[in-house]
């Protein structure tokens, strides 16, 4: 593990972002206080291909209480298609 001032990444943001990649995990800091950390991406999580961005979303439950916010997100939904 490998901690660096915010204002190295800033400088150093590259150099950083392919030590992570190879696995180094990076806590970055801000006034000596862990704020963050960079860490390689979990091949799950990570979605590439043809159908990035085209999930079919189910509403979630409880949102039925909830006026406008269904709303909100059916119209955003629509804009993206």
């Amino acid at each position: 593990m490998r901690t660096v001032p915010i204002h190295d990444l800033k400088r150093n943001l590259a150099a950083l972002v392919d030590a992570a990649s190879q696995g180094e995990r990076i806590v970055i800091t801000r006034h000596r206080r862990p704020v963050a950390q960079l860490l390689p991406a979990a091949p799950d999580s990570v979605h590439v291909g043809e159908r990035v961005g085209q999930a079919d979303l189910a509403p979630l439950p409880g949102l039925k209480g909830r006026p406008g916010l269904s709303d909100a997100l059916a119209e955003d939904r629509a804009d993206d298609r």
